[in-house]
């Protein structure tokens, strides 16, 4: 098993999509005898055996996010690494990059997150133009520095192909631990919340973020005999509860959940409500349905593929509040059935395959 050298801007303790797959791989890359050392921009998280920090500032537009400097770290000089994986196009991509230069060793990169989408919050609209053009203009040059460039969809390979990059551009999910990620007994966690259990329950759990497009689904809830449950937070929470108070829509807020709690949160829905266009895979949707819970969602981005419609939940068009809310029900009134569907897709799903395929691309690359 070749040694494989991870950079990445979003690491341990803050819990994201990207995170979550970068430790997920080293520890399944572990498992199978290989080395897969993390480059991350130092937190306050305390590194360990494989784990290197590197001097970051905090970045002021998103919670928990890091900046760490483009150089290649001081820190990383003793690893003998045989590829580098870079799982973002900034400063530890950039790192990763001229290690990868360096040391003559083949370049892969992770399309995880379109940086373009995120500029309508991050700047002022009057910039939001110039920026995005900005940002897909850095993202294809770093891109084309790579050997390959992975996508945890098809939507999103397209998506990069759009961008004009003249690199292999290959579709490889992240994959969902369905060892933890499976049905379980939630009455404890319902008794814990106070959650109703006369009435279905509909639920998110992720970023709260304007970018998500999470007051759809306060909108569409307006007329639903159902409760809203939210786990997660950000920025646009505090909105979101004034919204669901003022339409007078049940929503229940239960904050940020620990990872261990996510398979009784996912088991406890009925159904699972995704409204986010802005998605490369929709890792928590993938989630849900490995603990038998179907998913209502956007016909965008990822989701257009993560949720297969009619067999592990519904589709609907972005916007259209309407149509959400007909998915949401469609979702409740068919669960049973859906529920089985998901459960009988776990196995394509699971990181144990993404594993092997990534094994794959990496010995070809380095062959």
């Amino acid at each position: 098993m070749p040694t494989v050298a991870a950079f990445t801007d979003s690491y341990l303790p803050t819990v994201n999509g990207v995170t979550y797959t970068v430790s997920t791989w080293r520890d399944r890359w572990r498992e199978r005898g290989g080395e897969m050392p993390v480059v991350y921009p130092r937190s306050s998280h305390d590194p360990g055996a494989g784990e290197y920090d590197v001097p970051s500032l905090r970045f002021p537009f998103y919670d928990g996010y890091r900046v760490a400097l483009p150089r290649t770290p001081s820190a990383v000089a003793d690893v003998d690494a045989d590829l580098v994986h870079a799982h973002t196009p900034f400063g530890l991509g950039l790192a990763g990059w001229r290690y990868a230069h360096g040391h003559d060793v083949p370049l892969v990169a992770s399309y995880h997150t379109p940086t373009a989408e995120y500029a309508d919050y991050v700047v002022p609209d009057a910039a939001t133009g110039p920026v995005r053009a900005a940002s897909e203009r850095w993202e294809r040059w770093f891109l084309d520095r790579a050997d390959l460039v992975l996508t945890p969809s098809e939507r999103a390979r397209d998506h990069v192909w759009d961008l004009g990059v003249d690199v292999p551009v290959e579709p490889l999910p992240n994959g969902v631990d369905v060892d933890q990620f499976r049905p379980v007994d939630a009455d404890d966690f319902r008794r814990r919340y106070s959650l109703p259990d006369d009435r279905p329950l509909v639920g998110y759990t992720g970023r709260h973020g304007y970018e998500k497009q999470l007051f759809d689904l306060v909108e569409a809830a307006e007329d639903l005999e159902a409760t809203l449950v939210f786990g997660g937070d950000g920025p646009a929470r505090d909105d979101l509860e004034a919204a669901a108070r003022d339409r007078g829509v049940d929503a229940r807020f239960l904050g940020f959940l620990d990872r261990e709690d996510l398979p009784a949160f996912y088991s406890v829905l009925d159904a699972f409500a995704f409204p986010s266009p802005v998605e490369t895979e929709g890792l928590v949707a993938l989630e849900a349905n490995a603990c038998g819970t179907p998913v209502a969602g956007v016909n965008a981005g990822a989701l257009a593929e993560t949720v297969v419609d009619g067999e592990t939940g519904y589709h609907y068009e972005p916007g259209d509040i309407e149509g959400f809310r007909t998915a949401i029900r469609r979702t409740l009134a068919e669960r049973d059935r859906l529920s089985e569907n998901c459960l009988d897709r776990r196995d394509d799903v699971s990181v144990a395959r993404a594993i092997e395929e990534l094994r794959s691309v990496y010995e070809q690359l380095l062959d």
